[in-house]
This record gives C-alpha cells, sequence and structure tokens, in this order.
C-alpha cells in the first residue's frame, strides 16, 4: 500500500495524497490536499483499483480531472463536450 502512496504521490504532484482503509471491503478513501493542508479531492476506491496497474492510470485521470474542476480551472460541461467530440457526436446547438 505504501508503494501505490508513492505513486499516487508522484503523479499528482504538488497536491499531498493521503490513502487510508475505509470499510470491510477493502476500500480505500484517497484525500488530496494542497500546499495549504486544505482537501482538494476525497474519493473512496475498491482495492482492485489501485493494484492493477491499467485501472491506477484511471484512478489517477479520474482524480486529476476531478482536481481541476474542485479548483474551478475545468467546467464539468467542458467534459461532456470533448466527450461528444470524441465520439463524433455534434453537441445539441443552444436556443
Amino acid at each position: 500500500m505504501e508503494s501505490i502512496s508513492l505513486l499516487l504521490g508522484e503523479a499528482l504532484s504538488p497536491y499531498q495524497v493521503r490513502l487510508t482503509p475505509s470499510g470491510p471491503q477493502g476500500a480505500c478513501l484517497v484525500t488530496l490536499k494542497n500546499s495549504t493542508g486544505a482537501i482538494v479531492v476525497e474519493r473512496e476506491f475498491n482495492q482492485a483499483q489501485l493494484t492493477d496497474k491499467r485501472l491506477l492510470t484511471d484512478v489517477v485521470d479520474g482524480l486529476h480531472r476531478d482536481v481541476l474542476i474542485a479548483e474551478g480551472r475545468l467546467e464539468p460541461c467542458v467534459i461532456a463536450a470533448l466527450r461528444n467530440a470524441a465520439q463524433g457526436k455534434p453537441l445539441a446547438s443552444r436556443k
């Protein structure tokens, strides 16, 4: 678990990463704090998501996106627009 914490800390720098066991099913609570110690993002993940290399990449990508949203640097509607564009779907025009 310590190696996973180090990997997350490196991937999500400059945020402080803390992993704590959460629940009887082996879930883990991942907490990201900024330089002042304020919690920016807190999410619970299944143990399998943190031990499988591909799933861990998805976890890091998701946490990075959540940080951008929490800090106001990315709006959730932009994510939806990017997903639609990647799938080749046109956006509905607003009237």
